[in-house]
């Protein structure tokens, strides 16, 4: 029986809005978009000032096989919307003992190189690879694909197999801890251990199962979107206008409307939006909040610790470093002191990892003539309250003494820009609860089952997706929420 065509409002642009929007839109239904912003793409956006333009969210790009799927479930030819080309260099690493390591994409390159430099057999390391890509295998249709609290979603031969294997999985271990078995070498350890700031995550509390990010890293490549990361998210809003999707922007959702445990709309200054099914867009916490005032919050879920924030500089520099790819890692000297730090157990650490991305090595014009545009980036806490004004200027000064000590540079007499982002501007822009970058931290073994629903079982029609909510946060995980929510209204009863 074909299914009635709905009339679906969603709140929020960001990218699992809109992903979501697209995939309703190719079932048919009628949707729309409100979003409180001027713009679209939530952390995924970017500015321009003084002839630099910055990307201003994620500054990775991988898995592109989530975003070229909307253009096919939309029926749409990818080339006339987006592009994209394979890093064959991954990252650059720079150790504070003067190593310096850069990741291939070619995985046996890469265990070449790795296996020299860090004085470890080849075979372990592609050993490593290969429990990592186990370890998504065995786990992505029930943890990623699909809702985990749907019935059905046990009731499957992959969900028997990782039940089967769930020794391999490392659940019972830290990441660190799994890190520290495989690889003698400390500089390694800390290589691997850092993927755990792939969702905002403590090496030393998170699962050892978080060892399978590498393989995602390292199997599926990373790339560089032509004309910055912020073109995810154009790309996408075109293809949502061309297709029939209607977007309101600078419209603020003040409730949802519920009348008899079911969805019936919106307010939006003062005006009923008549709608069949809403999706939720926004940050968990405040769609309980302020959203649903009239309806008890699940608190144990919203009261979860949150995970990492970020403290990240813009800054226009009068010079080119032929030495810095695209992506570049200045590893701290006391990793385990700074995952403190970001989870509020220690004051400002001192010597920070620091992760700088320059997109005017792929495209020039995001630069003055002989000048480079840094993303300089450190994972800080979540907003609880801290003086962020002492906490920038602290920051500030540690960030340019590790880089001149490793790069040989004054950067005072370099940087022309400067403008900055951190966990409070992160929360009022995007309404992130405390400026979290993946909502709920991810450092609890049981943290996926953990995670807000993509629906609510309480209110019929309603639905949930981003990073706030199942199955976290990150461009390929915020895409598969906007997967599952259609899927579960594709599915309605």
């Amino acid at each position: 029986m074909q299914m009635k065509k709905k009339t679906i409002a969603i709140i929020g642009a960001g990218i699992a809005g809109i992903a979501s929007a697209i995939r309703l839109r190719a079932q048919g239904h009628k949707v729309t978009v409100f979003e409180a912003n001027t713009y679209p793409g939530g952390k995924l956006t970017a500015f321009s000032e003084k002839g630099y333009r910055f990307d201003m969210g994620p500054s990775l790009f991988t898995m592109p096989q989530f975003v070229e799927d909307l253009f096919k479930v939309a029926n749409q030819p990818i080339a006339k919307y987006f592009g994209y080309k394979k890093k064959q260099v991954i990252c650059n690493y720079f150790y504070e003992d003067g190593t310096t390591f850069s990741a291939l994409a070619d995985i046996d390159a890469f265990a070449d190189k790795a296996s020299i430099t860090f004085n470890v057999e080849k075979a372990t390391l592609l050993d490593y690879l290969s429990k990592s890509k186990r370890k998504y295998d065995l786990t992505a249709s029930l943890f990623l694909e699909k809702s985990l609290h749907k019935t059905s979603t046990y009731l499957s031969k992959d969900t028997l197999n990782a039940i089967f294997n769930i020794n391999a999985l490392d659940i019972n271990t830290t990441l660190s801890d799994f890190n520290a078995k495989v690889f003698k070498d400390e500089r390694l350890v800390q290589f691997y251990n850092r993927f755990a700031t792939y969702n905002g995550s403590s090496p030393y509390q998170t699962p050892g199962i978080m060892s399978m990010i590498p393989h995602l890293e390292q199997h599926y490549g990373t790339y560089f979107p032509k004309g910055g990361m912020h073109s995810i998210t154009m790309s996408l809003f075109q293809l949502s206008k061309d297709i029939g999707i209607d977007f309101h922007f600078n419209k603020k959702v003040k409730e949802i409307i519920i009348k008899g445990n079911k969805v019936q709309g919106l307010e939006i200054d003062h005006e009923f939006i008549d709608a069949d099914i809403v999706v939720s867009n926004a940050d968990v916490v405040p769609t309980y909040r302020h959203l649903l005032p009239k309806h008890k919050a699940p608190e144990k879920i919203l009261k979860q610790p949150r995970s990492s924030s970020a403290l990240i500089f813009y800054w226009g520099v009068k010079q080119q470093f032929p030495e810095l790819d695209l992506h570049n890692i200045f590893f701290s000297n006391d990793y385990e002191t700074e995952f403190d730090y970001i989870f509020n157990k220690r004051d400002v650490n001192e010597d920070p990892t620091v992760y700088v991305n320059i997109t005017s090595k792929e495209e020039p014009h995001d630069a003055p003539k002989g000048c480079e545009n840094w993303f300089v980036m450190i994972n800080v806490p979540s907003n609880t309250g801290q003086d962020w004004d002492v906490i920038i200027e602290k920051s500030r000064r540690h960030i340019k003494n590790k880089l001149n000590r490793l790069l040989k540079v004054d950067l005072d007499t370099l940087i022309e820009y400067e403008n900055i982002l951190d966990p409070r501007s992160i929360e009022s822009r995007t309404q992130s609860y405390q400026g979290a970058l993946y909502g709920a931290s991810s450092n609890n073994k049981y943290a996926a089952f953990l995670r807000h629903p993509n629906f609510k079982s309480s209110i019929k029609n309603l639905y949930f997706c981003g990073g706030s909510v199942h199955p976290g946060g990150g461009i390929p995980l915020c895409l598969l929420s906007g997967k599952i929510v259609a899927e579960l209204i594709e599915n309605q009863p």
